[in-house]
């Protein structure tokens, strides 16, 4: 099972944190103005497309960090097939706690679900491969945390967090490096003075540049950006299983089967998270 490190407590505690502050600020005055203080009501979580549920984990996280004293009782589990009309869980308590919480749980729930179901369907399209779906960088500014997860709950893998945890020398750092050469060695002598332990990966275009790489050595991961199927597949030969192969660049639904039959170790889809579409959910009083 992948160990999702940037899941602490704290972390979860953060998001939720900001993004409550970014709701709400000095008062959720819709409800502080029709709700008396001492309501009490109960939603339930209406699922209103097919798809993967993933978020109902931060909904809980969400519901207690503003108010522990709501009652959730859960009908699914993230990571679960869900069917239009399914009820994910019910949430019992404060009127206005719920009515405070409504958006930011649905915005989660929603986006999450869709990344998951996107990831779902991805992954199933690669089975009998050896070929594991990773995600990207290519995530909604503060709201990483939650796509990656969402990635995770659908079958898929996290690639590196952030820029703090693996190298990756792009198409941008070999360049102004001075060439693929020069950027591993810089790279490898940047890790001994620093006394890090990164894994590293290198992007190459074409086939001269992976043989460049594997003359060089010394990395982990040979990126093949925007690579057709035959050069891939060659260039999958000239290594060999000496470093491992990550497909990067475009690819879909249409063509990640061929990909994934190229023989490569990893492939990521940036769509996974920047344009999956969301599921349609909603919260409604009983």
């Amino acid at each position: 099972m992948q160990i999702l490190e940037y899941l602490s407590p704290a972390a979860i505690n953060h998001f939720i944190k900001e993004a409550l502050e970014e709701d709400i600020r000095d008062g959720d005055h819709s409800s502080l103005a029709a709700v008396p203080a001492h309501a009490t009501s109960e939603a339930q979580l209406i699922v209103k497309d097919d798809g993967i549920i993933a978020g109902l984990e931060m909904a809980k996280h969400i519901f207690a960090y503003y108010d522990n004293s709501l009652n959730l009782h859960f009908f699914k589990k993230d990571g679960e097939i869900v069917k239009k009309g399914d009820i994910g869980f019910s949430v019992e308590g404060s009127a206005r706690s719920i009515l405070s919480c409504e958006r930011l749980v649905l915005n989660c729930l929603q986006r999450m679900s869709g990344i998951a179901s996107y990831t779902h369907d991805l992954k199933a399209r690669v089975a009998g491969t050896k070929a594991q779906l990773l995600d990207t960088r290519k995530t909604t500014p503060n709201f990483r945390l939650a796509e990656k997860w969402a990635v995770t709950i659908g079958g898929g893998k996290n690639h590196r967090y952030g820029l703090f945890d693996m190298i990756m020398l792009k198409d941008n750092h070999i360049d102004f490096a001075g060439g693929i050469k020069k950027a591993i060695l810089s790279t490898q002598e940047y890790l001994r003075e620093k006394n890090k332990n990164l894994r590293i990966e290198i992007e190459t275009r074409n086939l001269e540049e992976v043989k460049e790489v594997l003359a060089t050595g010394g990395i982990d991961v040979i990126m093949l950006d925007n690579m057709g199927i035959n050069d891939m597949t060659e260039a999958v030969n000239l290594v060999n299983g000496r470093y491992d192969t990550e497909a990067s660049g475009g690819i879909t639904e249409d063509t990640i089967s061929a990909v994934a039959h190229c023989g490569v170790d990893y492939i990521s889809v940036g769509a996974l998270t920047h344009s999956a579409r969301s599921l349609d959910i909603s919260l409604k009083a009983v």
